[in-house]
């Protein structure tokens, strides 16, 4: 079974983190919620709080298949500060292992030289942040291990489209079915 981080921290968006969480557990990928805090509760950036199974320092990533980076203020600020995180981010990209970041999560990628060269999407108000990538300007980008989305508004092409590189196109169509999209 695929098995997915997805990671939280103070202020992340809840619709970016809940979406991924909510469609890939449809689709039977195991999804592990990962506190960056010193907390179990993530609070979210409109008053969500979210109980997560893990706190950073409890995971073994090697275990995971993906990470996902959801968007949001200041969340994603705090997911650019966590040393640990940006060091498996690198080790996840070094090992062309999967990384998915949507809405201004991409900034966190773009900041660690993993975006260089490569095409992808991110939240319009962010994209000045990310000198290394080309900008595609669309719903959602996939460059090879990489996969981008632009926000709230796209959260379900992006749960959808890591459902397809985990698992295959026709589960990604039945999940989508499935929730009348």
């Amino acid at each position: 079974m695929k098995k997915v981080s997805v990671m939280l921290a103070d202020g992340f968006e809840e619709v970016e983190a809940l979406t991924v969480v909510d469609l890939l557990r449809r689709a039977k990928i195991y999804v592990d919620t990962v506190s960056i805090t010193d907390d179990y509760t993530a609070h979210g950036a409109h008053g969500i709080n979210v109980q997560t199974e893990d706190m950073f320092d409890e995971v073994d990533f090697s275990e995971s298949d993906m990470i996902v980076l959801p968007g949001g203020m200041p969340g994603t600020t705090h997911l650019k500060e966590h040393e640990g995180l940006r060091k498996v981010l690198c080790d996840f990209a070094e090992e062309g292992k999967y990384i998915g970041a949507i809405c201004a999560a991409p900034t966190v990628l773009d900041d660690l030289g993993l975006l260089q060269g490569r095409r992808a999407t991110c939240y319009p108000g962010v994209e000045k942040q990310i000198q290394g990538a080309s900008l595609t300007h669309t719903p959602v980008m996939r460059d090879e291990n990489i996969i981008t989305g632009q926000g709230v508004g796209t959260a379900i092409d992006f749960a959808l489209k890591l459902i397809e590189v985990l698992v295959g196109d026709d589960k990604a169509k039945e999940i989508a079915e499935s929730i009348v999209y």
